[in-house]
């Protein structure tokens, strides 16, 4: 958890450069560019901050819901932590070198140093060595429960790491086989197609890496605040297999505009990444529920009268539910992207990185901030006093209120045509360009203040993060704000095969298989010549 907000505060700061710099507000010195600065915003906020936060939530959550670890369980999970911060450290360093700056998704034919790419490989080796810990505690615990299904938690925590090591199969095999030998000179030239491909089946389950743990908050720890079950224990073990299946055989539509690829298999993985919505809205059927059913527990009337019996001065709840509120539209967006024709238009613009904001950077942020807020107490042993909750509220409206306007702000600026990756220009002054300026969403201005508003609120939290670490006073028996709230889930009428691993894994490799094998061969058989390396910065 500390080195997940080391990097939180890092990242966010170097957001506020990016922001002042597209105004320019400010030069940055001579050692140091833009590129460098986006590449640890991209780096410490979308891999670091998230991964080291996520296996802090299941490695808690685990120990909770299956008995604490074993001493084989601990030790292997302190080796994959100390492999996966020092690759991280490794990488920031290879970043701010300047030896590095080719963005969090590395793309060839950019090609930084070969020890950025060694780096990189050991924090997924870390998170695998975590992995197949936590695998092998519940494991251990289904051995001593023959015939019982598992907590929901401990399911869910299988579910999304089962995700992760298939997805990251795809990386591993890029860095290993293609970028170290080709940036230690080891070979000349890089197959740019097949490398993006690779990334891609990596990168795409990535979000939903990101996503799932919000997921589970949202079906655990949100019904025990309401002081009700989990609405149907079969629908939220389902969604999650459903997550495994289409999540990672739909990479190719972030490559939509690229060639090399026929049209049929970009067709069939859009088919395919469309399906991710029925999980997504089994999702969002069964909280409404959970909101409706506590409601009427508590006497509410009529088709909304459930909204005025939620615990809205909670901050644990909040948090929560204006992250949910913020991923109705993030999803809407995810559609556009995900369209065949409406990614012509957004591909390569500012679009895309407002989706991305209004998406990880809050449904998945403002949980992980929710989380916080109870997570961190029930670790340190302390409470959350009056003065602390005041600050956490104010510290989650001033994140609402920043990423509305700078999401917003890069969502239309995107439409109008800016473009995203690049520094800021305004193209000699060209008419156009400037037209992008003249509303009050369409303006830099107006994405400036919204990521200054962040900065407050990230600074913010991590004061709080400080306070409830070090400061707050000890929690006494019955602490609500110091316990870890899983909700009650009955499996009684839960199918056996919703926990058979082997046939979901099974109808996951299939759908991979079918939607890569042959992409994938015409990339090495019909491979072009390759591509030298280019270090532009």
């Amino acid at each position: 958890m500390g080195f997940a907000y080391t990097a939180f505060l890092i990242g966010t700061f170097c957001g506020l450069i990016q922001v002042f710099m597209r105004n320019e507000m400010i030069q940055l010195p001579a050692w140091l560019d833009y590129y460098q600065v986006l590449t640890v915003h991209g780096v410490t906020l979308a891999l670091v901050y998230t991964t080291f936060f996520i296996y802090a939530f299941l490695i808690t959550g685990m120990s909770k819901a299956l008995g604490s670890f074993g001493p084989k369980v601990a030790r292997w999970s302190w080796i994959g932590f100390f492999v996966a911060a020092a690759g991280t450290v490794w990488a920031t360093i290879e970043i701010l070198s300047g030896r590095a700056s080719v963005l969090y998704t590395f793309y060839a034919p950019l090609k930084a140093s070969g020890w950025f790419y060694v780096s990189l490989a050991l924090l997924i080796i870390g998170t695998w060595i975590i992995s197949f810990a936590l695998i092998a505690h519940y494991v251990k615990w289904r051995k001593a429960n023959p015939g019982v299904m598992s907590p929901l938690f401990a399911f869910m925590t299988i579910s999304t790491l089962a995700m992760w090591i298939i997805a990251c199969l795809g990386v591993v095999a890029a860095v290993v086989f293609m970028f170290i030998p080709w940036a230690f000179g080891w070979v000349d030239t890089i197959n740019v197609e097949l490398s993006r491909t690779l990334f891609w089946f990596f990168g795409h389950p990535l979000v939903y890496f990101w996503l799932l743990p919000a997921y589970m908050a949202w079906y655990l720890v949100v019904p025990k605040l309401l002081g009700t079950k989990v609405f149907s224990d079969s629908l939220a073990r389902l969604s999650f297999l459903l997550f495994i299946l289409f999540s990672i055989p739909v990479g190719l539509h972030h490559q939509l505009t690229e060639p090399g690829v026929a049209d049929f298999w970009k067709f069939l993985q859009v088919t395919l990444t469309f399906m991710v919505v029925i999980p997504t809205l089994m999702t969002a059927f069964s909280l409404f529920a959970t909101f409706e059913i506590s409601g009427r527990q508590k006497g509410a009337k009529g088709w909304f009268g459930w909204v005025g019996k939620l615990p809205w001065n909670d901050i644990r709840f909040t948090s929560l539910f204006i992250a949910m509120v913020f991923f109705i539209p993030g999803g809407a967006g995810g559609i556009i992207n995900t369209s065949f024709q409406l990614n012509e238009l957004v591909h390569n613009t500012l679009w895309v990185v407002g989706h991305f904001h209004i998406t990880v950077g809050t449904p998945v942020a403002m949980t992980f901030m929710g989380i916080s807020f109870w997570l961190i107490p029930y670790l340190t042993g302390r409470t959350l006093t009056k003065t602390t909750k005041k600050l956490a509220f104010i510290q989650i409206i001033s994140w609402s209120i920043g990423m509305l306007l700078m999401s917003t702000a890069q969502h239309v600026l995107g439409l109008l045509g800016a473009p995203r990756r690049t520094q800021h220009s305004n193209y000699s002054d060209h008419p156009t360009v400037l037209g992008w300026f003249d509303g009050f969403f369409s303006n830099t201005a107006t994405l400036a203040i919204g990521g200054i508003i962040l900065f407050f609120s990230a600074m913010l939290l991590i004061v709080i993060v400080f306070r409830l670490w070090l400061i707050e006073p000890r929690s006494e028996e019955g602490d609500l704000y110091a316990e870890f709230p899983i909700a009650e889930s009955d499996a009684s009428a839960t199918p056996r095969w919703l926990e058979n691993w082997w046939i979901w894994l099974g109808i996951a490799v299939a759908l991979i298989l079918l939607a890569y094998t042959f992409p994938i061969s015409h990339m090495i058989q019909d491979a072009p010549p390759g591509s030298k390396g280019f270090i532009n910065w």
